[in-house]
């Protein structure tokens, strides 16, 4: 069976292989038969023959066919490919839910589970797109993992090993040694630095241009308190929050600024602190999905540069991406709060819920106290008791117990369509929340909110007329989501500063 990706063929994957071209890194592999190892598209070694060359859709496939990761580039530490949230097929949903160390936790079984396929029927679709079954593709994640934890912690290499999934140290010695050509002894001998007692730090690779400053800012004037802070500090930008993780709490704080187009992979500074080092990488990937990032800037950029509304914009904030999240559940449940309130307003109410029905947790971060309710704590709740009005109350703990039943499921892996269909069929719940969650739990690319009242105000204020461009806003297609960003950007304030933004419910 090829595995080959199915959307580019190997003579396209060679030219990007010459070009060195690093939008390409994660989305392909180069495999070399000569050395046996396998690289990212932009390694600097000298470019291979032509027919001593196999390209593969992952590297768990280049794993699986013999290769060992180059040294030198490093395939594995690489952005995912951004066709996994443009396509979101059953494959792209699987990876979301692999990165998230399902498979380490649920088996198998459990990632057809949630994808909603058999465990066989999944292995032959990942096999065909993906050229590994979820074995290899959770064992490859895995070996990332450990070698960014052995290369960058001091945790002893049994802590390492079951960090990152293993089951056994003999099986993460096993495997780093096959995967690297080295011994976890050796790995660790490259590493550049030491962190803190009790962090574990990593870098979140990101394509480039990476608008981290205009993400921070969005995040910033969305905090919730005692879940959420950020700031400045020696100039350089920052955003913790605490995470609700599968085997206990934990905190992360990103530092975010700006990467210009400068044709390298940029990276941002992750500092973990976890209650189970099991936890390792399923915060990663919720750190990640924040963060946009496998977003391919350059193609979305590329698709808005001659348009008259989107283009200038663009041209002002290259690499502006859309602000995932951490959690689903919170994500939802926070929409429905900010119906028809000022951000402002439902920072406030959803603070008050916080406090309320959240899990204290202690942490070192100064404003970190509380975990997010879950879906169970605010589905018990009397809607007359909540800080907004009745009806809302009622779409509230209405949609909680849909999500704590397991009728509405945020994790990625489920069909977007799908989702979206129960989520309008809950009461209090329409297309505007649907889609806003789309965008930001889902991870959709092409999300536009048309009854916005954000994005008419800034259409207005751009001096367009909002319902023309409205009219004809599939031209952003497949990136309206990225589209609408940009507009919801020319409205958001600096760190510093605080202005109301409101929003319209259908």
């Amino acid at each position: 069976m090829s595995t080959e990706p199915r959307h580019v063929d190997a003579e396209s994957c060679y030219r990007a292989v010459k070009s060195r071209d690093r939008r390409f890194d994660g989305v392909f592999y180069t495999a070399v038969r000569s050395t046996g190892i396998y690289c990212r598209p932009s390694c600097p070694a000298r470019t291979p023959a032509f027919h001593n060359v196999t390209f593969h859709p992952s590297a768990a496939s280049a794993q699986a066919a013999g290769y060992r990761a180059c040294r030198r580039c490093l395939p594995d530490a690489t952005p995912g490919s951004p066709d996994w949230d443009v396509a979101a097929t059953a494959a792209g949903r699987a990876m979301r839910l692999i990165a998230d160390g399902v498979v380490d936790r649920e088996g198998v079984d459990g990632l057809a589970r949630r994808v909603g396929y058999t465990p066989r029927h999944l292995t032959r679709l990942l096999t065909a797109e993906l050229g590994a079954g979820p074995l290899a593709l959770a064992r490859a994640r895995r070996a990332q993992t450990a070698r960014v934890l052995v290369e960058t912690t001091d945790l002893g290499f049994a802590d390492v090993a079951f960090a990152a999934g293993f089951s056994s140290v003999r099986q993460f010695n096993d495997t780093v040694r096959e995967v690297y050509a080295a011994t976890p002894t050796e790995l660790r001998g490259r590493r550049r630095g030491t962190p803190a007692q009790g962090t574990v730090t990593m870098r979140l690779a990101v394509r480039t241009p990476f608008a981290g400053r205009a993400l921070l800012d969005f995040l910033a004037f969305h905090i919730v308190p005692g879940v959420e802070t950020a700031g400045v500090t020696d100039g350089r930008g920052w955003y913790a929050r605490t995470l609700d993780l599968p085997h206990g709490p934990g905190t992360v704080r990103l530092e975010l600024d700006d990467a210009p187009a400068t044709g390298q992979t940029a990276f941002v500074q992750a500092e973990f602190r976890l209650h189970d080092l099991r936890d390792t990488t399923a915060a990663v990937e919720r750190a990640r999905r924040l963060v946009d990032a496998d977003c391919d800037p350059v193609a979305v950029d590329d698709q808005f540069l001659g348009d008259p509304v989107v283009g200038p914009l663009v041209r002002a904030t290259s690499g502006l991406r859309v602000p995932g999240q951490v959690d689903g559940d919170e994500t939802a449940v926070r929409t429905v709060i900010g119906q028809q309130v000022s951000v402002t307003g439902a920072r406030t109410v959803t603070g008050r819920l916080v406090a309320a029905y959240g899990t204290q947790i202690e942490t070192d971060i100064p404003g970190l106290t509380h975990l997010f309710p879950s879906a169970g704590a605010l589905a018990a709740i009397d809607p007359t008791e909540l800080p907004m009005p009745r009806a809302r109350g009622r779409a509230l703990t209405g949609l909680a117990s849909a999500l704590a039943a397991g009728e509405v499921s945020l994790d990625r892996g489920a069909d977007r369509d799908d989702v979206r269909a129960a989520l309008v069929a809950l009461p209090g719940i329409g297309p505007w929340t649907a889609d806003y969650v789309a965008m930001r739990a889902l991870g959709h690319p092409d999300v536009f909110l048309p009854t916005d009242i954000g994005v008419r105000n800034a259409l207005a204020g751009l001096g367009h007329d909002p319902t023309s461009v409205v009219a004809d806003s599939d031209r952003w297609r497949p990136w309206r989501s990225y589209a609408l960003m940009h507009l919801w950007n020319t409205l958001m304030p600096s760190l510093s500063t605080t202005q109301p933004l409101t929003s319209k419910e259908d």
